[in-house]
């Protein structure tokens, strides 16, 4: 029998990537406190952090499954771009983002219980966004969009709009990159295929 495939998110977008591709999973919320802008230790070692400590949680709790949990930041200039605070602080954020580079780090988990067998990864993307004005700005931030979004913004919606374009995985920058989680899975005995 296979164990049940559990996502350790509140993720709107993790739930839906993994929705899309067709796989049975439950979402189980992780409640853990993430760890955010740290001058000690690097973004890497944080989203593996974070993603490892949202899969021992719920592990707590299920004992015979597959859990994923995953974690995403934006870093421009060796600092972590977190979410906006509110719309001032978005408009600032996707001022400082404007006609740059910056990266995008997603530190992905996977455990399989009882066993406590855990995998971990991380996937890098950059992000060239292009030159927009200020109205635009303006007008994304009224949208409500960016709010909830490491980096002011989602490329999956409308935020599209404010990215020349993308080096690496796509879905690194939504939130969950597939390929890498299908990876990790392989290891386990599971696909997402």
């Amino acid at each position: 029998m296979r164990k049940e495939i559990i996502l350790a998110s509140n993720s709107p977008r993790r739930i839906y990537l993994l929705g899309q591709i067709g796989i049975d999973f439950k979402v189980v919320s992780p409640n853990v406190e993430e760890e955010g802008n740290s001058e000690r230790r690097s973004p890497v070692d944080i989203v593996k952090s974070n993603a490892l400590k949202k899969v021992q949680k719920v592990a707590e709790e299920y004992r015979n499954a597959i859990i994923i949990g995953a974690d995403t930041v934006v870093v421009l200039d060796g600092e972590i771009i977190g979410k906006p605070k509110d719309e001032r602080d978005a408009i600032r954020i996707l001022k400082r983002l404007r006609d740059r580079y910056h990266f995008v780090f997603s530190g992905v988990a996977v455990m399989e219980t009882p066993e406590e067998k855990v995998l971990t990864s991380v996937v890098r993307s950059k992000v060239k966004m292009r030159d927009y004005s200020d109205e635009e700005i303006e007008r994304y931030v009224a949208t409500g969009e960016p709010m909830d979004k490491a980096g002011a913004y989602g490329i999956q919606g409308k935020g599209a709009l404010l990215v020349e374009k993308i080096e690496g995985d796509y879905y690194n920058i939504v939130g969950l990159p597939l390929v890498r989680l299908n990876s990790l899975l392989n290891r386990f005995g599971y696909s997402l295929l």
